[in-house]
């Protein structure tokens, strides 16, 4: 996600699309991330967070693939920017109630801040290697490639989690 904040705009501008065009690109993700991340919260209430995570990921997976597909003009751009948007930080709410939900909310600060330190090292290399790629290749062909990838193998390991507390699941096997 910060390969797309941090890079978007310029290649954007690689596409011949104004920085007019990218900053409102940006302006778009950060309004439409509101909504997501309400509705994300609202609905990890509801339904299981693990699948909710899943739905996400993949869903960014295949708005990037789309967007990648479809002639880039400032329509799909503005259209591609609502989605990431809803898709942004909707995951925050749910991995957080679902670290919560496993681990309780005793450790809750301490395993929060081991989620966002491994997010925050994700998102460097994410802006970094994203720079990288395109200084070596002289495209972003490849960057927006792992980020399609990262997206499908995200809603792989989130399919399996079950949102049951540690001590639910070590009292089961304890009286087998």
């Amino acid at each position: 996600m910060v390969f797309i904040s941090t890079h978007l705009p310029g290649f954007l501008q690689t596409e011949g699309l104004s920085a007019t065009v990218g900053t409102t690109a940006l302006a778009l993700i950060g309004l439409f991330n509101i909504a997501g991340s309400y509705y994300a919260g609202l609905w990890g209430g509801k339904y299981p967070k693990p699948i909710l995570l899943s739905a996400i990921y993949a869903s960014r997976a295949v708005a990037i693939s789309l967007f990648l597909f479809l002639p880039i003009s400032a329509a799909t751009v503005y259209v591609f920017s609502a989605l990431m948007g809803l898709l942004w930080l909707s995951t925050v709410p749910l991995t957080n109630g679902a670290v919560a939900s496993i681990f309780g909310v005793a450790n809750m600060s301490m395993l929060g801040g081991l989620v966002f330190v491994f997010h925050r090292v994700g998102a460097f290399l994410g802006g970094w290697l994203g720079g990288l790629a395109f200084d070596a290749l002289g495209s972003y062909d490849m960057a927006w490639k792992v980020s399609i990838a990262l997206g499908v193998i995200a809603a792989l390991i989130n399919l399996p989690i079950k949102g049951r507390s540690i001590e639910h699941i070590t009292a089961g096997a304890a009286g087998r």
